[in-house]
């Protein structure tokens, strides 16, 4: 299991680098396009959509959806996916009861849309706006940022859930989670943010905001995690798929960034970091 880990990740961390960090906005969009596509692939699963062909039409039409929201200012998006993670925050809470609500497949597979939709626009408002936080103006370095609070707040959470986890975070959506693994989490990215701050000669109160910013996103990162652990273990399934031979789907791997990307685009919006760019072009 451990040598077809790595030898997919040996095999998937160049095509993610390359289209993320060095392909053209229109380009990126596509490739980005793709992924958020093959996780809805796997999010029709997970809403309970039993027949391939439905699990495609499923994802065709999140295809298209992208396309139309690609018209819509990305604000009105990430303003939208803030009261959907907010929903989802009282929704993982009250697990299993309030099941029923949403339990039907219908429900399952909106949910779906309500959170690959605006990761998409996002990612895409993050790489096509201007950036500018201290020193550095590069809007790539924006969305790698986001991609280490999302892997730092993981590692953190890793080593102090193993050393002092035992507060359970939500054990009837994840057992193994644990509420000093949260803060573990929040503490490892705090610092991350200080070392970014240092690094792109920000001053004291932009230090502060990144760091403000950096600790609410690390916190939805994990709500992420934990809705789509509670629609895996309402579906009865371990992983999302077998896409990725050792790692599972595509979701199992940017479960905690669908809810981080918008959380964190908006935050640096509304701080006067990010403005809106020029679109695909």
């Amino acid at each position: 299991m451990l040598k077809t880990r790595i030898i997919t990740a040996l095999i998937l961390a160049p095509i993610a680098i390359g289209g993320i960090f060095f392909l053209q906005p229109l380009g990126f969009a596509l490739f980005t396009g793709a992924i958020i596509t093959l996780g809805a692939w796997e999010w029709a699963n997970m809403s309970g959509i039993d027949s391939q062909p439905g699990r495609v039409g499923y994802a065709v039409v999140l295809a298209a959806l992208l396309f139309i929201v690609n018209q819509i200012p990305a604000m009105m998006v990430l303003w939208l996916a803030i009261a959907w993670w907010l929903v989802c925050f009282w929704l993982v809470r009250q697990y299993p009861v309030g099941s029923g609500r949403w339990g039907a497949t219908p429900v399952r597979a909106l949910m779906g849309w309500m959170v690959l939709v605006p990761a998409w626009v996002g990612l895409n408002h993050l790489r096509n706006g201007d950036f500018q936080f201290g020193d550095v103006s590069n809007s790539l370095m924006a969305i790698l940022y986001i991609f280490l609070v999302v892997w730092v707040a993981d590692i953190g959470a890793y080593f102090a859930g193993r050393a002092f986890g035992k507060a359970k975070l939500a054990p009837r959506v994840s057992p193994g989670k644990s509420w000093a693994g949260v803060w573990g989490g929040l503490a490892a990215v705090a610092l991350l943010a200080v070392v970014a701050s240092v690094l792109a000669d920000a001053d004291m109160a932009n230090a502060v905001l990144l760091t403000v910013a950096t600790l609410v996103t690390g916190f939805v990162s994990v709500l992420g995690d934990l809705l789509e652990s509670m629609l895996k273990r309402f579906r009865g399934i371990k992983d999302s798929s077998q896409l990725l031979p050792g790692h599972g789907g595509i979701m199992d791997r940017i479960d905690s960034l669908t809810a981080a990307i918008p959380v964190f685009a908006l935050i640096i919006t509304l701080l006067g970091w990010l403005t809106a760019g020029q679109g695909l072009a």
